[in-house]
């Protein structure tokens, strides 16, 4: 035993010995240019190349490394065999993702890629403003030499475009009001906020089928219009007027608006890599400060926040403005640029009343009596109920779906018959017709007087009185 361990002893200060020569003959950095060298050669020879992307640069989080992230789990969710799990903040659902040094391969017009996720130890770090993670975290992208500048360029807009639209999907959404009357919170914000969670959307909305395709193509070419309003020189921003009677949907349609957008597939690869999911509400308080110095709404503060220099602060920006008495607005806020499409939320029409049907009792166009049909089709714009009047009938009598009918038809016999007999009756043409004609006499005779053109005209005998 004893000659064992001395052999033992003997051998390793060979090892010693040798491993001191060779340090010796072979310093760190000449082994370090042989390595360097040899992978070179490697890539030389190989026909792939690779593209290393850290999930820090320098001292900023990268945003490629983020989106590709959130793109590989989509895929990593059907095709991985092992997973990682995470939720992020203000996030609603669980999102997949890729392993530690796990590998997935990956698709793009007919050209494969592979995807590697790679997390190694970080050295030691001495003193810094900013200290980094611990683990040093990056993907790797293998690509065919012969596929590098085919793919390339729109593979990778494509996992930024495809990474915007998880985002969308998954964000929750806010509700901020300004309610404080102008002081701040516990963490110094003037905005209350609350998880907005309505679930109106454009499916369910009572409304005309057109004039909802009509709003939900214009919202379209808006979210995907980044392009087009740099190309013209405008703010990406666009303003919508609600009005009409109480009860018709404008707070509805509001929602419906909110849910479109963050659902909605934006096939734009300019667009900007996150939607903000808040929706702010003024309540008149703590919204400017008038000239007394209390905190209210002035014309022109609003107006400088909705058209002017104030109002491209922040990009991809939609107002909703909505009123029971549009006669009532100042001209200056009606214009193209602040309230760009005007939208007349009016009382159930038949096409309206078909989807409320649907919505509350399950009832498709054939399941009714054509008679019925027929019926509700003749008294409905004669009757001017609001949608929501309507369906609190319908809400009420949800368990008896024959009552139900039956009760909102003779409520809208009724209604009809009191507005044919007081003679306040208006045929639904001549109330669009009455309405857009006041709504054309608003905005080419301002009113006198205005306030807007009052606080110009003081402008302009200021500066001359100074001359």
């Amino acid at each position: 035993m004893k000659e064992y361990w001395t052999s033992f002893a003997s051998l390793l200060g060979v090892l010693a010995f040798c491993q001191s020569l060779l340090q010796v003959i072979f310093p760190p950095e000449l082994r370090f240019a042989c390595l360097k060298f040899f992978n070179r050669v490697f890539h030389l020879f190989s026909s792939y190349c690779y593209f290393d992307i850290t999930e820090i640069d320098g001292v900023n989080t990268n945003e490629l490394y983020n989106a590709v992230q959130l793109y590989l789990s989509s895929s990593v969710s059907i095709n991985g065999s092992r997973l990682s799990l995470t939720r992020a903040l203000n996030s609603s659902a669980i999102t997949f993702g890729l392993s530690n040094n796990d590998c997935i391969v990956d698709t793009f017009n007919g050209v494969t890629v592979l995807w590697e996720h790679v997390v190694t130890q970080r050295q030691a770090q001495t003193f810094s403003w900013r200290p980094l993670p611990e683990e040093k975290r990056g993907f790797t992208l293998r690509i065919k030499k012969r596929d590098k500048s085919l793919i390339l360029d729109a593979y990778l807009d494509y996992v930024m475009e495809k990474a915007n639209e998880i985002r969308r999907k998954n964000q929750e959404r806010f509700l901020y009001t300004n309610s404080r009357g102008g002081s701040l919170d516990s963490r110094g914000h003037p905005w209350e906020s609350v998880p907005f969670k309505h679930p109106s959307t454009f499916d369910t909305l009572a409304m005309d089928p057109v004039k909802k395709e009509e709003i939900m193509d214009d919202l379209k070419d808006f979210a995907n219009g980044q392009s087009f309003y740099q190309k013209t020189g405008r703010a990406w921003k666009r303003g919508y007027l609600l009005y009409g009677p109480p009860g018709t949907g404008k707070s509805s349609m509001i929602a419906a608006m909110a849910n479109y957008l963050r659902k909605k597939n934006n096939n734009n690869p300019g667009a900007r890599n996150y939607y903000d999911s808040e929706m702010r509400s003024g309540s008149g308080s703590g919204s400017g400060c008038g000239e007394d110095g209390g905190n209210s709404i002035t014309l022109s503060g609003l107006l400088n926040f909705t058209d002017g220099l104030w109002s491209c602060c922040g990009s991809e920006r939609i107002f909703v403005f909505t009123t029971n008495h549009i006669e009532k607005l100042d001209p200056a806020l009606l214009r193209s640029g602040r309230m760009d499409m005007h939208i007349y939320m009016s009382y159930c029409s038949y096409p309206a009343l078909k989807i409320l049907l649907k919505n509350y009792l399950g009832y498709e166009e054939g399941d009714l009596d054509d008679d019925v049909l027929k019926e509700l089709a003749e008294v409905v714009d004669k009757a001017e109920m609001t949608p929501a009047d309507i369906s609190e009938v319908l809400i009420k009598n949800r368990r008896y779906k024959q009552k139900a009918v039956s009760e909102l038809l003779e409520l809208l016999k009724t209604r009809a018959e009191r507005n044919l007999k007081s003679g306040s009756l208006r045929e639904k043409n001549s109330v669009d017709i009455d309405d857009e004609e006041q709504e054309k006499r608003a905005l080419e005779s301002p009113k006198e007087g205005s306030e807007f053109e009052e606080h110009c005209k003081k402008e302009e005998e200021d500066e001359e009185k100074m001359k």
